[in-house]
This record gives C-alpha cells, sequence and structure tokens, in this order.
C-alpha cells in the first residue's frame, strides 16, 4: 500500500468551493482509502492506497465533483517526490516563510516564466514544480499561482514551507 499526498486546489477561499474537511474524509475512508487525515483547510490530504497516483487522483476528482458539485483540480505526490522536491530546492532555506513549492499537475518543458518585475522574489521550473523563493512576501508577488499555470499552461497548487513540511512528516507517522 503506498502513501499520497493529495493537493487539491482552489477549495474553502473566499467562501467558494466549500468543502468541509470532516464531509471530505468520510468520502474518502467510504472510498476504502486507508489512514485518510486532512491538513488545515485548503485541501491537504495524505492516504493510502493501492491504486496508482493517476486513479487515485481521478477517483477523488470525480467523486469531489459527485458529492459536492464542482470540480477540483488534484495533484497527487508520494513521499519520494515531496522528499526530493525539498532536497532539489535551490534558493535559501535561510528564511522559511519566503519559500514555496508550486506543484504542477504536469511535468513542463518551459523554464523561464517571462514576468516582469519580480523584484527580488525568485523562481525555479523544475520539471513539474515551480521552486519560490519570494522576498517581497507572497502578498505582493508576481509569482502568482494563477500568473504560473497562464504562463505554463498547467494547474497549480501553491504550498508554503510549513504546510508542505507538516505534510511530510503526517505522511510518514
Amino acid at each position: 500500500m503506498k502513501t499520497y499526498i493529495l493537493l487539491l486546489r482552489g477549495i474553502n477561499v473566499s467562501g467558494k468551493n466549500k468543502i468541509p474537511m470532516v464531509e471530505l474524509r468520510k468520502l474518502l475512508n467510504d472510498l476504502q482509502f486507508k489512514n485518510v487525515q486532512t491538513y488545515i483547510q485548503s485541501g491537504n490530504i495524505i492516504l493510502q492506497s493501492d491504486k496508482s497516483k493517476e486513479e487515485v487522483g481521478n477517483q477523488v476528482k470525480i467523486e469531489i465533483k459527485n458529492k459536492f458539485g464542482f470540480e477540483v483540480p488534484v495533484i497527487v505526490k508520494t513521499i519520494t517526490e515531496v522528499e526530493k522536491i525539498f532536497k532539489n530546492y535551490p534558493f535559501s532555506l535561510e528564511n522559511e516563510k519566503i519559500v514555496a513549492f508550486c506543484f504542477l499537475e504536469k511535468p513542463v518543458k518551459e523554464i523561464i516564466l517571462d514576468i516582469k518585475n519580480t523584484g527580488e522574489d525568485q523562481y525555479k521550473v523544475d520539471n513539474d514544480v515551480v521552486y519560490l523563493n519570494c522576498v517581497s512576501g507572497f502578498g505582493k508577488t508576481k509569482l502568482t499561482n494563477n500568473t504560473i499555470e497562464k504562463k505554463l499552461n498547467a494547474i497549480a497548487t501553491t504550498r508554503n514551507f510549513k504546510t508542505t513540511k507538516k505534510l511530510l512528516e503526517l505522511s510518514k507517522s
């Protein structure tokens, strides 16, 4: 049985696409996933399954639409993939509050985002993740999830260092 980290995009934001975590956990347990956990209200799930990443992601996406009535992109990662993302972070980790990971639904070939006026903010596109180091802060950066999605033509969801680290820790417990 494999452990997966699922990242849902755009739920429980500004009153849109509301999914109570209790109901989401019940749905996932009813689907026979094992050891289902959620972390905070923004669509972070850890679960175990014998199914492939693709099967898990597709099933969760379909069942959320059936139960809650709207589509939600679901990005699925293994523990090994998230560990590798941490290991390959190309910028300083001195200030974890300015570190984030923009997870992409698919690998991309582009490595330049062509975003003007990013100031000291830095990014690196690497396969299916965009590493972010936002010195200006996440409220002011031009390196937003929506901008990255448009530039790379790929669905994305961003998590900060603290959340990503916690998901990794929970997935190993």
